[in-house]
């Protein structure tokens, strides 16, 4: 008995010491970026931290997206590598080592899907003086949902306290506006008019292919902090974009013309909705029109949504599915109305045979767009693109 309470003790004395340890250190920087939302999180942590950088801003980021980085003061990162499953206590490591560079400034990308979790990493963890949200759109709806309005609830939980708070939602924002309020925390929100303002030119400037909503974002972040907007811009651009984000490459393969985009990273609808509209009419003129979804075995709800949107894209020519659980897939989209003929899973498949059905299919040209997940055969399948697209667009 005496046995386990003094256990108990050591345990309470360890963890009080952890958390006065961590607020020690977040008072020594005084600039905290706290990134939550469903879409885009870590390509706008990566956006804020450069434009801060280019401001003369000492910062330091943290990405976990769909490979987990840190970033350093000089822009360069590395990735960081876990042992066992991702832990929310990463963001202290964070903050620590925050403190190892002397940094003025921490941007981090949240890590937390439960409700209590996200609200335990923002206000006892990073403790935030500038909260951002992307977006609030159907995702993780088996932890967060199972509605928007849920998951919205639970982002709200990333809102700090007598600080500023940034979002470029602009449908579902009244919870987190009511959480501003609550909070003492000013709210603004990214209009289509600043978006607007984000020039095609500028976007050009881009290596990837970014969002304008995401470049608003990061700009009304940099200059709340003082950074000018040309200045946080040119940062933005020689940003190195994320795993994730969405790249183009093209290929001249034996007569054909071939784009590929890779939006694995994107995984909701109402994203895939948002990017399809942008291929269609950014390649109209092609022949073929070609989706690769990776699918997960353990995300079948992920599948099911996809498979269903499948019935809302009737100009795609055919379907490809690879990676596990593709009948998931291929049940939501039967049932919803798209025809045997569009759908070929290549479950099992290495990459080099996807890319030769994704050759045979194309004509003499296509867009091939990959969705679902960009885990496994979907990362392999990038690089495929990647090393065979013309020099100028390689990495």
């Amino acid at each position: 008995m005496w046995i386990v309470l003094l256990l108990l003790v050591l345990v309470c004395a360890y963890l009080g010491f952890e958390y006065w340890t961590n607020v020690r250190r977040l008072r020594l920087i005084p600039i905290r970026v706290y990134v939550n939302g469903t879409r885009g999180k870590s390509s706008v942590a990566r956006l804020i931290a450069a434009a801060l950088r280019a401001g003369g801003i000492r910062t330091v980021g943290k990405t976990t997206g769909s490979s987990p980085r840190f970033l350093f003061p000089d822009g360069s990162e590395v990735l960081i590598r876990r042992l066992g499953t991702p832990n929310i206590k990463e963001q202290l490591k964070v903050v620590r080592w925050a403190r190892q560079y002397d940094a003025r400034a921490i941007v981090v990308e949240c890590m937390a899907l439960q409700p209590y979790t996200q609200w335990l990493s923002e206000h006892r963890m990073i403790r935030s003086t500038i909260g951002v949200c992307t977006n609030v759109r159907a995702d993780h709806l088996d932890v967060m949902g199972p509605t928007v309005a849920e998951v919205e609830r639970a982002l709200a939980g990333t809102v700090p306290e007598h600080a500023a708070f940034f979002t470029a939602e602009r449908q579902y924002n009244r919870v987190l506006r009511e959480a501003c309020h609550d909070n003492g925390t000013s709210f603004e929100v990214v209009s289509v008019e600043d978006a607007a303002a984000v020039t095609p030119a500028e976007l050009a400037g881009f290596s990837y292919l970014e969002h304008a909503d995401n470049v608003a974002l990061a700009l009304k972040v940099a200059t709340h902090l003082g950074v000018p907007r040309g200045v946080a811009l040119k940062g933005m651009q020689g940003c190195t974009p994320d795993i994730g984000a969405l790249k183009k490459w093209e290929l001249q393969f034996f007569g054909r013309r071939i784009a590929w985009v890779n939006g694995f990273a994107a995984n909701d609808p109402d994203s895939y909705r948002i990017l399809w509209k942008l291929l269609h009419s950014t390649f109209a003129g092609v022949e073929a029109r070609i989706v690769v979804a990776n699918c997960r075995d353990d995300r079948p709800d992920r599948s099911r949504q996809l498979g269903e949107l499948a019935a809302e894209m009737p100009d795609v020519d055919r379907f490809l599915l690879i990676g596990t659980g593709t009948e998931v897939f291929a049940r939501a989209a039967l049932k919803a109305g798209v025809p045997q003929e569009r759908i070929y899973t290549m479950v099992g498949e290495g990459v080099d045979k996807v890319f030769e059905r994704i050759v045979a299919l194309s004509g003499a040209s296509s867009v091939v767009f990959g969705i679902g997940n960009i885990k496994g055969v979907g990362v392999m399948l990038d690089e495929y693109f990647c090393n065979r697209a013309q020099p100028a667009q390689r990495r």
